[in-house]
Formats: C-alpha cells, structure tokens, sequence
C-alpha cells in the first residue's frame, strides 16, 4: 500500500463553458452545502465561551465538565453513522434540510435546560444533525464539483467550519461582556447556544433552492434529471462523458456494507479513518473547546482570555484561506505531511512552556503556531480526502464509517482534556498531542496516496491496483 496511486489518465480540462459560468453555479450550491459547515463549527465550539459559566452554574466536576463539552459528540458519532445511509435513501439536499430542523431545535432547547441532564439531552440531538452534516455537506460538493477545482470546493465546507468558529469566538466575546460574571452564570451562556437559531433557518431555506446530487439522482434511476444538472456545472459535452463515467462507476461494483471488505475499498477505509482519527488526536479541539478555560489557567483574565480566543478563530480562518489555495497546486498528501509537522512543533513548544511554568507569548505563539499548522493542512484536507477516495457505491456507507470515528476521537479528546489536565498537567498532556502528530506523518509519508486531479471514478477504481 506503499505505492502510489497510479499516474492519473488526461485531465479534463474544462470547455469555456464549463470554467465560467457553470462553475459559478456550482460554486454557489456549494457554499449553500457548506453552510452545514458553519453551523458545525458554530454549535461545537460555542461550548468554549460557555463551559466555564456551565460548570459554575451546575456545580460541575471535572468528568462532569468533560460530558457537558462531549455530549455534543456522542450524537455526533450517531448522526455520522446514520447521515451517509439517510443521504443514500432519501437524497443528500433533503436530508441536509433535516439536519438544518434539528439544529434549530437543539439550539432553543440547549438555552433552555435548567439541568444538566437536560443540557446533555439537547446536545446530544444537536450533535446528530452535526453528524450527519459532516458526512452530507463534503459528499454533496465532492458530487457536484468538476474535478478541476473539487479541492477548493470541498475546502469550502473546512472554510465554513472555521467561519462558523470565528463567528461564535466573536458572538461568546460579545455577550460575556454584557454582564458581569453572576449574570454569566444564570444567563449569558444561554443566549451564546440560542444565537444558532438564526443561522440554522437561513440554511434550511437556502437549501429549497439547491438541486440535488447528480450522482445521487443517477443511482435513484434518474438519470435526465442528473444530465440536466451536469450540463449546468460542465457543459453539455463533458455532461456526457461524466454521465457515462458515472453510470460506469456504479454498474462495477455490487454496493452494499459487505464491499466494504473487498481489498480495494478496505485500503480506502484504512485511509480515510486513520486520518479521521489522527485529525482529531493532534488536540485541534481541546483548544477550541477549553481556549478561554486554557488562556485563564496561563494567567489571563476572563475579557483577555475571551479576546485571544477571538484571535484563534481568526488565525483558523487565515490559513483555512490558505489552504484552499493551496490544495488544488500542491496536491493533499505534501500538505498533509508538512501541516502534521508543524504540528508536531508547535504542540512540542506548548509543552515545553508549561513544563517551564512560563506563559504570555511563548504559549500564545505555540498554540497559534498549532492552530495555523492545523488550518492549513489537516484541518480541510482530511475531509477533502475523505470525501474523495471511496467508490460511487461505497462513498456514503464509508464515510458514516471513517466520519464517525473522527467524531468518535473528538469525543475522546473533549471527554478526557479536563481529566488529563487535572491528574498530569497541561505539559504532559500537549506532549502526548504532539506524539500523535509524528505518528500521523509517518502514516500519510507511508499510506496516503495522491488524488489531485482525479475523477471520483478513476480514484474509486485505482485502489484495485494497488
């Protein structure tokens, strides 16, 4: 498995048609998908500004405080698990509108609890509709986008994510400071989860607008339907050919869980869930749940601990931008293995300035150093990679395999940094982080082949080669 993916046939290369105005239109129904992007990272990170005032309000423990942050990701793992079979029996646009119902749902329910019993409840069902959205939003775009610019546009679901992120650092500064630390405690975190409401309506609307997936459609015995869709995203020439393509890519293959253990599909597999795992074992989310909770503990007050968390947001965002401009250049795998690097580095210095007992810029540098490495790299990639090296049949089954353990890991990552910083310390515990990032480049150095310029099929087809 060692050995590359072998050289890809001729690109396609885009009719006018097919690089102006149709990629407009596919870049428009790609960034309404990836709006169940940003209501992911809104609803995940806006456990940050809140957890501490959680904990006062509940009189939490340190498990206790870990299942507030982690309940979330426990329906995660269930709404991945379901979200690639409900995309498959129902389509992928209707089930996104599902998911959007959810999210609002949870949002008013989550400002509501008076317990913590209640709290979890509420996030639990939030965390299905983020994980089926975390299956449906890459799949949909990997199956609408023309492989000329698929990276970037899969990329916009990451770029949602931290958008998503950055908005809800912002909205938790903002209400924190409406009120002192007593009226935090009663009040203030319930309007910093209610404020998902608002963005979760605009997504199940604008999704009335978006046409379903072509691919999907050609699997449901709709294939007129599909063709109509592919000539506005390709042009009615490499329509054609892509329809064949697609109809090709589904005839091959007998579907179902059981091709899951084929030899082809199974090397995917590997791939795609090693990467999942190891996105979520860098640490990346024990900072953007517990930043304000990490900045405090190094010294800083509650307004400055809020603002650098701010700043976290905004660096994500940066090299988010930065990736997306780079995927579709230099390929995944030479991002992939440079960003776990760096991570590897930063997470190092991390270490090294809580083992010293120092803090201020050497922590802020390290953990901001860690962030960018991960935004640029691991952070969209990893979904990028996902979304693309499993077969026509497969693609929706094994992502609710490889996307629930990503949720799986995340949740151990939430459910044990309160825990682990309490019994080891903070060094020990970013030291640890820092191990997985090395393990994860030697995994992609040996085991992550290149997909840059490849059609969904010829990649789904490439893996019996290896």
């Amino acid at each position: 498995m060692s050995a590359p993916i072998p050289s890809p046939t001729t690109p396609h290369t885009p009719s006018a048609a097919g690089a102006s105005a149709p990629y407009g239109y596919v870049l428009l129904i790609s960034l309404v998908a990836a709006l169940g992007g940003f209501l992911f990272g809104y609803d995940t990170a806006v456990v940050s500004g809140a957890i501490g005032f959680l904990r006062a309000r509940f009189e939490l423990t340190a498990e206790l405080t870990g299942w507030a942050a982690s309940s979330l990701l426990v329906g995660c793992m269930v709404g991945a698990a379901a979200g690639g079979p409900l995309g498959d029996r129902f389509g992928r646009k209707w089930a996104l509108a599902a998911c959007a119902v959810v999210f609002m749902a949870s949002a008013v329910a989550s400002a509501l609890a008076n317990t913590l019993s209640v709290f979890a409840q509420a996030r639990f069902a939030g965390g299905l509709a983020i994980g089926a959205a975390s299956i449906l939003s890459p799949l949909y775009i990997a199956e609408v986008a023309p492989r000329h610019g698929r990276g970037r546009l899969i990329s916009l679901y990451q770029l949602a994510i931290v958008l998503g992120i950055l908005a809800v650092f912002f909205v938790n500064l903002r209400i924190q400071r409406l009120g002192d630390e007593a009226w935090n405690v009663n009040t203030g975190w319930r309007w910093m989860f209610a404020t998902l409401a608002a963005p979760s309506l605009l997504f199940a609307l604008l999704l009335l607008f978006v046409p379903e997936s072509p691919r999907w459609l050609v699997k449901a015995g709709r294939p007129e339907a599909a063709r109509r869709i592919l000539e506005r995203i390709n042009g009615a020439s490499a329509a054609a050919r892509e329809l064949t393509e697609i109809r090709a890519g589904l005839q091959e293959e007998p579907g179902g869980w059981g091709e899951l253990l084929a030899p082809g599909p199974r090397r995917a597999l590997l791939v795609g869930g090693a990467l999942a795992i190891f996105q979520q074992f860098s640490g990346i989310n024990a900072i953007m749940y517990y930043a304000p909770e990490i900045f405090k503990a190094a010294g800083e007050t509650t307004d400055a601990a809020f603002a650098q968390t701010v700043t976290v947001g905004a660096i994500n965002l940066v090299f988010t931008l930065v990736a997306i401009a780079c995927v579709d250049r230099f390929g995944r795998k030479p991002l992939l293995l440079i960003g776990s690097l760096a991570q590897m580095v930063t997470l190092a210095l991390v270490a090294l300035v809580f083992h010293s007992g120092g803090h201020g810029v050497l922590l802020q540098l390290g953990i901001f150093g860690f962030v960018a490495s991960f935004a640029a790299a691991m952070g969209p990639v990893a979904w990028i990679v996902n979304a693309e090296i499993f077969s026509n049949r497969v693609r929706g089954r094994a992502m609710a395999i490889t996307i629930g353990l990503l949720w799986l890991s995340c949740y151990a990552v939430s459910q044990t940094f309160p825990i682990l910083i309490e019994r080891f310390g903070p060094a020990t515990t970013f030291a640890g982080y820092a191990v997985c990032s090395a393990l994860c480049a030697a995994f992609i150095a040996r085991w992550v082949p290149e997909t840059k310029g490849r059609s969904l099929e010829e990649i789904g087809r490439s893996w019996e080669a290896r």
